[in-house]
């Protein structure tokens, strides 16, 4: 059976799946359970985005104190690969480890480091956790590349031995991230299945984080946007080809949405494509860009007003001024009196969250 979806029945379905109704979760671990991952990212123009998205969702409830704690005392969360997982889902990505690095130039890097790799593990499991910087280089061969690993050899034989298991993010110290041996980091009982069942169940719990979205498309790094064949068939009308739904979204026939300021790399969004078919939004992060060239600010939050993408809002942290500098609002489409009351209340939380002393309008 194919089911066949409004616009309007589809982005329900995605911002129920993603916790953006009016019934908020109350609890961090629930969040990241249902997302299936919190992006870990430096850019701290309003909030560190993992935080970012677990405040658009938890609300006041939510202290980054939470997250650390969750990572580096509870267990319950793992980071890898940049992103933040529940620790439940560990297996998922230590299936195939024994054959990582799947690229060949970096297996013959290792085999010829040999000496660092095995070094790496005895200093780790003499002094761990460690920072890389703590580590010292005893590679024989540097690693080359042209971006910003070039002989950044600890680093990349560190990245390495993660994907192989062997090793673990235990923390972080500000950006650094603290390694020690994975067995000191993920449970003992870890299951790790098959590659092939990993991929099937990754898919589902994908599926179940963003309600719809496309079996096929282009491959994108660290996390996919497509599903497979999890979940049920769909059509979206005034979209094309077919979809995947999760089908327990499908049973909810109530909907009540609320006003919400997103992270640019909020999940909701993160898939450009998706959004422009589901939501007709477009949006660009345009801290790379130019200031002339920007159309919507250095890094403008989305607005998400009940089932809708309405709008962005260009706000910037001054944490040195206590101030929350909102430069303007876009209206994707005319705000209404209800989206205005919406976005203002949303500010106003967003600026006691980061515990500034006032909002300042610029336009």
């Amino acid at each position: 059976m194919v089911h066949r979806l409004t616009k309007q029945q589809a982005r329900r379905i995605a911002v129920r799946a993603q916790l953006l109704t009016a019934d908020r979760p109350t609890d961090l671990l629930t969040v990241v359970e249902r997302l299936t991952l919190l992006q870990v990212d430096p850019t701290a123009a309003v909030a560190p985005n993992a935080d970012l998205v677990a405040w658009s969702r938890l609300g006041a409830a939510y202290e980054p104190a939470q997250l650390r704690q969750a990572l580096e005392v509870d267990r319950t969360l793992f980071e890898y690969n940049a992103l933040v997982r529940p620790t439940s889902d560990v297996g998922l990505y230590l299936a195939g480890s024994e054959e990582q690095p799947t690229w060949e130039r970096a297996r013959e890097w290792m085999r010829k480091n040999d000496g660092l790799h095995q070094d790496i593990l005895r200093l780790l499991g003499e002094r761990g956790p460690l920072v890389s910087r703590e580590i010292p280089d005893t590679s024989v061969e540097p690693w080359a590349s042209t971006g910003w690993t070039n002989d950044r050899n600890v680093t990349k034989m560190l990245e390495c031995l993660m994907a192989r298991g062997e090793v673990a993010i235990a923390g972080r110290v500000g950006r650094e991230r603290k390694w020690d041996l994975a067995e000191r980091v993920y449970p003992a009982d870890v299951v790790v299945p098959t590659v092939e069942e990993a991929t099937r169940r990754q898919n589902e719990r994908r599926l179940q984080s963003l309600g719809i979205a496309r079996a096929k498309g282009t491959a994108v790094p660290v996390e996919p946007w497509i599903v497979g064949l999890a979940g049920e068939p769909a059509e979206v009308e005034g979209t094309k080809g077919e979809w995947r739904v999760d089908p327990a979204l499908l049973e909810a026939d109530d909907f009540a949405g609320r006003t919400a300021l997103l992270s640019p790399f909020d999940r909701l969004i993160h898939n450009r494509g998706r959004a422009q078919e589901i939501f007709d939004f477009e949006y660009t992060l345009e801290m790379y860009k130019p200031v002339a060239a920007r159309r919507w600010g250095y890094f403008a939050l989305p607005i998400l007003h009940g089932d809708q993408l309405v709008g962005k809002a260009d706000v910037l942290a001054d944490r040195k001024a206590s101030v929350l500098r909102v430069n303007a609002l876009h209206e994707d489409v005319p705000f209404t009196r209800a989206v205005h009351k919406g976005i203002q209340g949303e500010l106003d939380s967003l600026a006691e969250w980061l515990g500034l002393a006032e909002i300042q309008r610029l336009f």
